[in-house]
């Protein structure tokens, strides 16, 4: 009870400090915790953005639920007026490829890919499963950030949302042509994802015009448009295998 009330204490006493502020890290007693608030919306973000209140308590509830099935959620250990705090899930994968890990990465790479193809198994979807809200420690994968969770919108088109914005990460953190890439996805598919890779293949079918708008901006463009040619240009490869090639479920 004692140390309950001090973490109630300290999390009171980040909040004083760091009022306002969207995500703050702090320390209890050797652990590490995010302390996220209600974001602050100023001028004509009021009217671009959902209202953050409502926000915070759809990603709580979110990950409430997940946690309760046993989904690679970190886990909510308080919630208050305007805020949550979230246990520490490690660093996140965009922040392990600045670090340079690269001997790791095709070990982290895969274990994200499967996580993500679980996920999906469990009839969850993340919303927006960009490298900077997945985090992995020590072989654990965390998924974070649920905020783009798309509740109003069928389980197979947010978990092909979900695919396709992965893919789409993979190739802006990583670089295009890169054979760990491949192999990530090779993982999702593997481990269950083949079917919404199937649906994400057919979605793209009727946006492949895109390619040939996208192909100028393939190395030269800012950091979303180019992985978009990468993203077509992938799924353009694999139409192109020889069925022998390709999973029998493909075939």
């Amino acid at each position: 009870m004692a140390e309950h009330e001090g973490f109630q204490q300290l999390v009171a006493e980040v909040i004083r400090e760091h009022r306002g502020e969207r995500v703050v890290s702090f320390e209890f007693e050797g652990k590490r915790y995010w302390l996220k608030q209600v974001e602050k919306l100023a001028g004509a973000m009021r009217l671009l953005k959902q209202n953050s209140t409502l926000a915070l308590h759809k990603e709580i509830n979110v990950l409430t639920e997940l946690a309760k099935h046993g989904a690679p959620v970190p886990a909510v250990v308080e919630v208050g007026d305007g805020y949550m705090v979230i246990e520490d899930a490690g660093a996140t994968i965009k922040d392990l490829l600045a670090h340079d890990k690269a001997a790791l990465l095709p070990i982290i790479l895969n274990d994200v890919a499967i996580a993500l193809a679980r996920l999906h198994a469990m009839h969850f979807s993340h919303g927006r499963p960009a490298l900077r809200d997945i985090s992995w420690q020590d072989g654990e994968v965390k998924f974070i950030d649920f905020e783009a969770h798309q509740q109003d919108k069928s389980i197979v088109s947010q978990q092909v949302r979900d695919l396709l914005v992965f893919i789409h990460s993979l190739y802006r953190y990583i670089g295009p042509r890169n054979a760990l890439i491949s192999h990530a996805i090779d993982a999702y598919r593997a481990a269950g994802g083949e079917l919404i890779w199937q649906k994400a293949q057919q979605f793209l079918a009727s946006w492949q015009w895109l390619y040939y708008f996208a192909w100028p901006f393939r190395y030269a463009g800012g950091k979303d448009l180019k992985p978009v040619y990468w993203v077509l240009w992938h799924f353009r490869q694999q139409d192109r295998l020889p069925c022998e090639t390709k999973t029998k479920k493909a075939c």
